[in-house]
């Protein structure tokens, strides 16, 4: 299965249990609720159905309360791959100022067993709108064929029970012989249909009871609400819970109306409400168009309808406060169950900060044809300066760059320490052999030693990792690719722009770490001095990263900050190509855009 198929069915879980978790609530406690608190109650179904869809969750007061219950929170497996070969990252000659290393994954070709849980919910949703376009068809030839009532007391009943409502707006009604039960139809241009043969056969006072009962259904924007209870049932055609959810929704949104018909009836017209939707149950029933919303339903809805009606009574005081605290804690209960959903996966990095001093420049000459981004922000001016805005920001997989936050982390979980950061090489040989041999964080980050960082994540711990990542608000937070893996042309991803912003953060410690752990990053991150770097006296600070899969380089990163001139300026720049984007390189094109500006 895909990624996607994975999270999205994982979610499809999470949602049936919240909403058997919501439905046992209404019906322990149906008795203290009216009618239109029940239907208001779905209102959060919107958004629990689009969490699978979105890139960020609400934070959650409980989880910002008890950060250690974030262990709980859904882990997602990720795609298998093959067993990666250690192929080197090639090193240009004129690359001699940084070094880069790297190896390779592999990626292998997804067989299409692995796509058909995917095809198969798209070709559900596509029969889905084919029924929805078919009851379209059908419901535009009813507005063809109908005709503007004639009937003038019943037209006249109509404009009272307008006025009664306060609704300002003339909404046509028209009769036809194609309808069983009466509908009102229309977002932008609601009309309301009568059957012919219930404006022949009913008393006024009947009729009277229908037209408030539709008009509800306007003033409450229940046109509206139907789009989204359709838009529902096409995603998730396959799920019986959250069509049984549907079917209730519908439900208790004829309950409301029926709620809302009855606070404008006296004491004495209780029954005759009842009685007269009693009396059409025979003739009424369930609109065949799914974009329509009337007084009819099925057998079941308007018995449940009717009984509702028997039992009603005023809200008192009392109840409406034991009415406002339940549906608090519903409220409260939908709120902090969505913050633990997982998270899908978004290409679509952070936004600049509001009210950005920007300036979109045009390098293209730098890249020689390459595909790529840079952002730089000076800090001292307070101002961005980008270029090829769309792809910095795309997440892309950060690769050896990750190592900077991975060494804060190790840090500030105590698994080493600025005076004892020394880890012991352990025997295997591996295709660099900087890396076969006991390693400190600085030889570490200097030499981007893989086995150092995954000891130091292995040490921590993946649940302490996620949370440290969310907390920092690295990218798009998605470490199930593995411990040892996430980080490598995986499932951890950020775009140049938010690589620049941590890298902001960080330096001006917005975290509030330890000052020393900080600084500590900060000295292994240092490419030069002022003294022998060259760079009239700049310091030049930075990490490179390469993505290599199936032995081509596709992702080429040097992300850092340069001091310079009593002021400091942060950058990233990604490559991303079939092969030749490697961090040596894009190394290189920083060093030429830095020095063009006398930066160094």
């Amino acid at each position: 299965m895909t990624a996607f198929s994975i999270h999205f069915f994982f979610c499809n879980l999470l949602i049936s249990i919240l909403i058997g978790v919501v439905l046992l609530i209404k019906k322990t406690a149906g008795n203290h609720l009216s009618g239109i608190c029940q239907y208001r109650i779905w209102f959060f179904l919107p958004l629990i159905l689009a969490l699978p869809f979105l890139s960020f969750r609400p934070a959650g007061f409980f989880r910002r309360l008890l950060p250690l219950l974030s262990s709980i929170r859904a882990v997602l497996p990720s795609e298998p791959d093959a067993a990666a070969p250690f192929i080197a990252a090639p090193s240009p000659p004129s690359a001699d100022w940084i070094r880069d290393f790297s190896v390779s994954v592999v990626r292998t070709h997804v067989p299409f067993a692995a796509y058909l849980p995917s095809v198969l919910w798209a070709a559900g949703m596509l029969a889905m709108t084919g029924f929805l376009i078919r009851s379209r068809i059908r419901l535009y030839r009813l507005e063809r064929s109908a005709l503007p009532l004639q009937n003038r007391k019943i037209r006249s009943l109509y404009e009272t029970c307008r006025s009664q409502m306060r609704i300002r707006r003339h909404i046509p009604v028209c009769s036809t012989a194609f309808l069983q039960s009466p509908v009102i139809v229309g977002v932008f241009r609601p009309r309301i249909y009568l059957p012919i043969h219930l404006i022949a056969d009913h008393r006024e006072s009947d009729i009277r009871y229908m037209l408030l009962h539709e008009l509800q259904h306007y003033k409450h924007k229940d046109a509206f609400i139907n789009c989204l209870i359709n838009l529902a049932a096409i995603l998730y055609w396959f799920n019986p819970v959250i069509w049984y959810a549907l079917t209730e929704v519908r439900t208790d949104r004829e309950i409301a109306c029926d709620t809302c018909v009855l606070q404008m009836l006296e004491p004495d017209e209780y029954l005759a409400y009842g009685n007269a939707l009693l009396n059409f149950a025979r003739k009424l029933s369930r609109s065949p168009f799914s974009l329509a919303a009337g007084i009819g339903g099925s057998a079941g809805q308007i018995r449940k309808r009717i009984l509702h009606i028997a039992s009603w009574r005023p809200l008192t005081g009392w109840r409406r406060l034991r009415e406002s605290l339940i549906f608090t804690a519903i409220a409260a209960l939908i709120w902090e169950s969505a913050a633990w959903f997982p998270v899908s996966a978004s290409d679509t990095g952070a936004s600049l900060p509001k009210n950005a001093i920007v300036q979109r420049e045009d390098l293209s000459d730098f890249f020689a044809g390459q595909t790529g981004c840079f952002v730089l922000y000076d800090l001292g001016a307070d101002t961005w300066h980008i270029y090829n805005e769309s792809l910095a920001a795309k997440r892309v997989p950060p690769d050896s760059t990750y190592k900077i936050y991975s060494a804060l982390f190790a840090l500030e979980s105590k698994t080493i320490t600025p005076d004892a950061s020394s880890l012991s090489w352990d025997g295997c040989f591996r295709p660099f052999s900087e890396w076969n041999r006991d390693q400190t964080l600085a030889s570490a980050m200097h030499h981007s030693v893989n086995w150092y960082f995954q000891e130091l994540d292995q040490r921590a711990g993946i649940d302490a990792l996620k949370e440290f990542y969310r907390t920092i608000g690295y990218g798009n937070q998605d470490l199930s690719g593995g411990i040892s893996e996430f980080w490598m042309e995986s499932s951890l991803k950020i775009s140049a722009l938010e690589q620049v912003q941590l890298l902001k953060k960080f330096y001006t410690n917005e975290w509030r770490l330890e000052d020393e752990h900080v600084q500590t990053v900060k000295e292994a991150l240092r490419l030069s001095d002022p003294e022998h770097s060259g760079l009239d006296g700049a310091v030049l600070s930075g990490k490179t990263g390469t993505g290599i899969v199936n032995g081509q380089s596709v992702n080429g990163w040097f992300i850092g900050y340069a001091e310079s001139h009593g002021n400091t300026w942060f950058f990233a720049l990604n490559l991303q190509g079939n092969d030749h984007a490697d961090g040596l390189t894009a190394g290189e094109i920083t060093r030429k855009i830095l020095a063009d500006r006398q930066i160094l």
